[in-house]
């Protein structure tokens, strides 16, 4: 099956005008890559080992046999692996070769030496975080384009002018293969256990992440630290200059949101209660990171703080699908391990929960002590009779096959709660802890499926809302 084409627009990327230039991986980063590099002159060889774009521009060479001497660099997608668990035998070749490897990021931040760069990364909530920086920067006047990991590839993002602002998510694959340091500011929001075998382990996974801070610009750059969580707050010592934000404590220095209330220095800034979109304490620190991510960029408090309630939300991350007397759908598809889940669970009244799919290593257990709110669960896929076992002593829990015997059942539970409870709010919330992959191409095919069924079940007609995209590449 062959990849759709990435969008019309790709910049021309003249860095290595005349050389040979590699790249493995031709999914919409790499294909973006492949023809950006093309269109600035260099002799591109590009090789996927599995699906290949239709009558690309650009030659389409075997790297597994080809002569790799006198090739400059190997531009690699981030989600093949090039040292753990075990490299990509294209990647060994290049590296016992000397060939640098690196991502579309890397080739993004030296072709556009005129604009600025903001980096978000951590394990969950940075794509609510960028969306989020995004759309104040925007909303402030700001010419800026977001990408990365989130969106659109980087090299299919604009051209922007001097002074313009890129906000990128970054993957811990990606910071892996960028080397410049060309942030104006870069946040690490928190770190919990994921990608472990492609890391070797959690220490090489904090090792990734930490490499935000050194793609920062020197002296100038702004390094932001989430500190609600144990990792994070390990990793204080090792930075010499450091801005701490949080969602849970009030700080003496740095950025915090408690109560509602955004704090920069102590001084409440900004009203979040009004914010519709930013539910919860994990979005009280989104909020504080991307406040501080504006203000190291130069932008006055006011005019930063007068944006957070037209935020639109984040497709698939606790996107508010539709409310029906006092009944709240949510999804929140993107949850795929347990702790963007435990966010969901804490933000939400009595939740009726679908769960499921293809399991990561941590499962549910960090969720056991977060049901308060929850007042039943059904649960999907792969992972339906493991959780059940788990849910059903506390909860009652449904074993069930997919979404659509899944969708609604909840529903249907959920209204007839409320009739006994005097209508007290409740929500319907597709949170999974899992990954999409034994039912489902992706995170949003899965949400996407889940919001066309509760629109057939309700018979109603969705609303038309603009809210920002994620893709992870």
């Amino acid at each position: 099956m062959n990849q759709a084409p990435p969008p019309p627009s790709v910049q021309t990327v003249d860095l290595f005008d005349g050389q040979k230039v590699a790249v493995l991986g031709l999914g919409r980063s790499g294909h973006t890559a492949a023809l950006a590099l093309h269109q600035g002159g260099a002799d591109v060889m590009a090789w996927d080992d599995g699906a290949r774009p239709d009558n690309p521009p650009y030659p389409l060479v075997d790297l597994n046999t080809a002569d790799l001497n006198g090739v400059a660099a190997l531009v690699m997608s981030p989600g093949i692996p090039w040292s753990h668990p075990k490299p990509n035998p294209v990647a060994r070749r290049a590296q016992e070769a000397g060939i640098p490897l690196i991502c579309d990021v890397e080739l993004l931040v030296r072709a556009n030496p005129q604009a600025r760069f903001i980096g978000i990364t951590g394990t969950n909530g940075k794509s609510t975080c960028t969306a989020l920086t995004a759309h104040l920067l925007a909303s402030a006047g700001c010419d800026i384009a977001m990408g990365g990991n989130i969106g659109v590839p980087a090299l299919a993002m604009p051209v922007l002018p001097d002074g313009g602002i890129y906000v990128l998510e970054l993957s811990s694959y990606q910071l892996e293969l960028m080397h410049t340091p060309a942030l104006d500011a870069a946040l690490l929001l928190n770190i919990s256990p994921d990608h472990l075998e492609r890391h070797g382990g959690m220490a090489g996974y904090i090792d990734a992440k930490m490499r935000i801070f050194e793609r920062l610009l020197a002296p100038q750059g702004t390094a932001l630290l989430g500190l609600d969580d144990a990792n994070t707050r390990s990793l204080t010592g090792r930075l010499s200059r450091l801005c701490p934000v949080s969602g849970q404590s009030l700080l003496q220095r740095g950025f915090c949101v408690q109560g509602g209330t955004l704090y920069e220095n102590e001084v409440a800034v900004a009203d979040l209660s009004s914010a519709p979109s930013l539910p919860g304490a994990h979005n009280g620190q989104n909020a504080a990171g991307a406040f501080g991510l504006c203000r190291a960029l130069g932008l006055p408090a006011s005019t930063i703080a007068s944006q957070f309630e037209s935020f639109p939300g984040l497709v698939h991350r606790q996107e508010r699908v539709t409310e029906v007397g006092g009944l709240s759908i949510i999804n929140d598809s993107k949850a795929t391990n347990a702790e963007a889940s435990q966010h969901a669970l804490r933000a939400f009244p009595n939740i009726f929960w679908i769960l499921g799919g293809q399991p990561k290593d941590e499962g549910i257990a960090p969720l056991l002590d977060d049901l308060d709110q929850v007042r039943a669960a059904y649960t999907i896929g792969q992972a339906a009779a493991e959780f059940t076992a788990q849910l059903s002593p506390i909860l009652p829990t449904q074993t069930l096959e997919t979404l659509e015997q899944a969708v609604p059942l909840a529903l249907k539970q959920a209204q007839d709660w409320m009739q006994d409870h005097r209508e007290e709010p409740a929500t319907v919330l597709l949170s999974p802890a899992c990954a999409s992959f034994d039912q489902f191409a992706s995170f949003e095919v899965r949400g996407q499926a889940f919001k066309d069924l509760v629109f057939e079940a309700l018979g109603t007609q969705p609303q038309k809302a603009v809210i920002a995209q994620a893709a992870v590449l």
